[in-house]
């Protein structure tokens, strides 16, 4: 007689060290931007692969739940835990930048003037571009939720169409940030304030991009007929990593922008 076990024992898959790969090309070849150099050739196909890998891995996973039937009740759980776990290590990842951004705020040096913003710094103003980015986000994070209720009532329409002004408004907060940053005064070169600064909003940043392509992937499995009332596992994960999105820009917007401004 054969028993549900809790879990899946996934079959041997080659995308793991491709990714791996791919993912190690991506980075090196980021490094000639610091330099001027540019992404080159093989950044640009290391991108191209590694966008190819993710529509294959998701292919495989979409066939074990859906064609296959491995993801039951029991698995699901733990995917979902798999992603609350995850969760907490990006939440460790940004308390990192917040840790120094305050401890470096706190106690400014005499390399940096001995005050906060450092000398020559012009902080951007947190009334402006940064506070539409806060309400876009924030407006993102509402239309998901309309868009989680609708698919759990069954409205499958009212689902497509919230999800598909969240990803527009992570879009526009894409376009924001990058206006911003061609406008700022200072760069990631400009002492502590512009390191910390980039690497945070723009870590921050990235999460939005993933997130959006996230979601964008939940859309195109919604459209397919692939997400049900009580099967969309993988759209109840992109909702949870979007609002933890949201989560960080509100810290951001208030520690780096708004208080780190005064």
């Amino acid at each position: 007689m054969s028993r549900v076990t809790p879990f899946h024992l996934v079959d041997g898959s080659p995308w793991p060290l491709i990714g791996s790969l791919a993912g190690l090309s991506l980075v090196s070849s980021f490094l000639g931007l610091f330099h001027e150099q540019g992404l080159g050739t093989s950044g640009i196909l290391s991108g191209m692969m590694l966008i190819l890998l993710c529509y294959m891995w998701w292919r495989d996973v979409v066939r074990e739940s859906s064609l296959l039937g491995f993801h039951t009740p029991a698995v699901q759980v733990n995917l979902l835990l798999g992603m609350v776990w995850f969760i907490i290590s990006e939440v460790l990842f940004f308390f990192g930048f917040f840790w120094t951004f305050f401890y470096a705020s706190l106690n400014p040096v005499v390399e940096i003037g001995m005050v906060w913003p450092p000398v020559g710094i012009v902080p951007l103003d947190p009334v402006g571009v940064p506070l539409l980015n806060t309400v876009v986000l924030l407006g993102s994070g509402f239309t998901v939720t309309w868009s989680h209720y609708s698919l759990l009532l069954g409205k499958k329409g009212g689902a497509k169409v919230g999800l598909i002004f969240t990803l527009a408004l992570g879009v526009l907060f894409t376009l924001l940030q990058l206006l911003e940053y061609m406008d700022s005064s200072f760069s990631m070169a400009d002492s502590i304030y512009g390191s910390i600064f980039f690497m945070a909003t723009g870590f921050h940043g990235f999460h939005v991009l993933v997130g959006s392509m996230f979601l964008g992937v939940s859309l195109g499995r919604m459209v397919s007929g692939q997400l049900g009332t009580s099967r969309h596992v993988g759209y109840e994960c992109a909702i949870w990593y979007w609002h933890f999105v949201d989560v960080v820009w509100l810290f951001l917007y208030v520690s780096v922008y708004w208080w780190g401004s005064l």
